[in-house]
Formats: structure tokens, sequence, C-alpha cells
């Protein structure tokens, strides 16, 4: 099965990797890591053995993009007047108290939700990008959303 073209994968594609990464990282760094995940997936297109599942592939990148900003932004310092006694896992848009919730949810389980719900993958899709099997993908969602609905979140445990 031969590759579409890139521009069509692109097309197809966009605006949920977006909806993703902002939901992810937030707005700002939300659209550098849209562009980073992009040319990382146009450098590697050509060198592509198969077409199948091509947006698995693409939401794999972009995972690696998020998590890499998440390191980045953790290496930055940040000028504050007063050091809190609790720091957020990120203020980034968008801000309505259920991201604000996701974001403070085990990696696991928030890349989980992020990628099913936000990005809008099968749990087959989700499973490839975050490396783990189908089974374990839906663990990690439903015991995010469980852990949302009954408000226990902390982001210390995974």
């Amino acid at each position: 099965m031969s590759l579409p073209p890139f521009q069509r994968l692109v097309d197809d594609h966009a605006d949920a990797v977006y909806r993703y990464l902002v939901a992810a990282v937030g707005r700002d760094d939300g659209a550098d890591a849209f562009q980073e995940t992009f040319l990382a997936a146009l450098r590697a297109y050509p060198d592509l053995r198969s077409a199948e599942n091509l947006r698995g592939w693409l939401f794999t990148i972009a995972r690696n993009k998020a998590l890499d900003t998440h390191r980045a932004r953790a290496r930055r310092p940040l000028p504050v007047a007063a050091v809190p006694e609790h720091v957020r896992f990120d203020d980034a848009e968008p801000t309505s108290p259920v991201w604000d919730a996701v974001r403070e949810l085990p990696e696991r389980q928030r890349h989980a939700v992020l990628l099913r719900y936000a990005g809008d993958l099968s749990y087959r899709e989700v499973a490839l990008a975050m490396g783990v099997t189908e089974v374990a993908a839906r663990q990690h969602a439903s015991t995010g959303v469980r852990a949302l609905r009954r408000g226990e979140w902390d982001g210390d445990s995974d």
C-alpha cells in the first residue's frame, strides 16, 4: 500500500492533533508542539513502510512532542514573587475546571484521557500512541474518568 500525499495526512488530521496538543500543553505551547509534530512527521514520512494507521502514528508523534514540552517546561525557570505551597501541573488554556482536573491526573491516565477525548482517538490508537496494549489504554482512560467523576486527582501517583 502506498502512502498518500503528506498534505492529505495534514488535511485529514491537523484539527484533531491540534485539539489534543492544546488540551495537553496549553494554547501557546500547543501551537509550537503542533508545528514540531508535523515537521517530525514530514521528516519521517518518506521512510514509512506502511500506510496502515497513519492517524495513530501521527498521534504517537504528537504525544511525544507533548511530553517533550512538559519536560522543557519543568526545566524552565519561572520568576515568582513567592513560592507557592502546591504547584499546578499547567495553568495554560483551556482553562475550564474539567481540563484543570485532567491536568492533575497521573501521567498515564492524563494521556489516555487526552488522547481518547481531546484527540478523539480509538482505544486501539490510544494504545499505539502510548505504547501499551489496548486493554491497558482502556483501563488508564477508565480509571482517569472515574477519578475525575469522584474528584480524586492529585498528579502524584500513576
